[in-house]
């Protein structure tokens, strides 16, 4: 790129809404500004819109009574506005930065209730406890095939069997799981396991 040494009448075709200054001016600054958001800002949507509104805040100001009063610092003057949309830019989005898709979850559904909250983790702290307690080998299959949903084919391959004995592997697996489970409800409750 060219360095180009702006003057008087420059910032006069400017204001005054020429075609071919106006096509230079956004021509010439639109990759100075590409180039120093990117860096910056993540989405290619984001440096599109700051880069627009940078041209249009100086196109604005450009435009007013006193407008630019040093024609030779206009590319200063454009990497100032540059810098202020960039500033504005950060304020609103750590004001309104959306939740991380961890963060969200830490969130109680709006259609559950506390108490299914509660009910509904500690569930899931008993399925846990109750996999710890199963053989290796029926907790793997367990969580390949139910938590973690894995295709079918894969577990097979991992487990070195077909389609067929993952059938019976899971059958034995399930029913491990109920025994214990069982068990540990007939503890809880100090009956004995029927």
């Amino acid at each position: 790129m060219q360095f180009y040494e702006f003057d008087q009448a420059y910032v006069e075709r400017l204001c005054s809404g020429d075609f071919r200054t106006e096509q230079h001016f956004v021509d010439y600054f639109k990759e100075l500004i590409h180039l120093k958001l990117r860096n910056r800002v993540k989405s290619p949507q984001a440096i599109e819109d700051l880069r627009q509104e940078t041209f249009a805040r100086v196109f604005a100001t450009l435009r007013t009574k006193d407008g630019v009063r040093q024609p030779e610092r206009l590319g200063a003057f454009v990497n100032s506005v540059c810098n202020n949309v960039l500033l504005e830019h950060y304020r609103s989005s750590s004001r309104e930065s959306p939740l991380e898709d961890d963060e969200d979850s830490k969130f109680p559904d709006k259609a559950m209730d506390v108490l299914s909250v509660i009910s509904q983790r500690q569930m899931q702290e008993k399925v846990r406890e109750l996999l710890d307690g199963l053989p290796e080998r029926d907790r793997r299959l367990i969580r390949g095939v139910f938590l973690e949903e894995r295709d079918k084919d894969e577990v097979c391959r991992d487990f070195g069997v077909d389609r067929d004995y993952l059938r019976v592997l899971l059958h034995r697996a399930k029913q491990s799981f109920k025994s214990l489970y069982l068990k540990k409800m007939a503890a809880s409750s100090g009956q004995a396991p029927g």
